[in-house]
């Protein structure tokens, strides 16, 4: 077993405004990604990746854009789920914003 304390956790800065720290078995990976700065006049470039995602709202407002989809605005709670190769991105509503999101497989560009 590995546990790993948020404080105690390695960080990647993405960018001024954007850290992520993460945690991983053989076959799935946990991100929590801290989003600051916002609320943001635009979303983020789109971005897509193989493996399937699923997306907790921990706290904030984002508006969540997946594929040819309507954009749908999600608050602390809400859950998403993304298939893999599906381009998708978000645009910052509040201040502030934590996702955690779960990855299958690892996605080893994240370790």
């Amino acid at each position: 077993m590995s546990i790993r304390k948020y404080n105690e956790t390695n960080v990647t800065r993405l960018n001024d405004t954007t850290e992520r720290r993460v945690i991983h078995t053989n076959n799935l990976l946990t991100a929590i990604v801290d989003f600051t700065g916002g609320p943001a006049g635009e979303p983020d470039p789109f971005h897509s990746h193989p493996h399937e995602q699923t997306c907790y709202i921990a706290s904030g407002e984002v508006l969540f854009f997946i594929g040819d989809e309507k954009p749908v605005h999600v608050k602390t709670g809400d859950l998403i789920a993304i298939p893999g190769g599906i381009p998708h991105t978000i645009q910052l509503l509040t201040p502030t914003a934590r996702l955690i999101d779960s990855f299958n497989p690892v996605r080893k560009d994240f370790i």
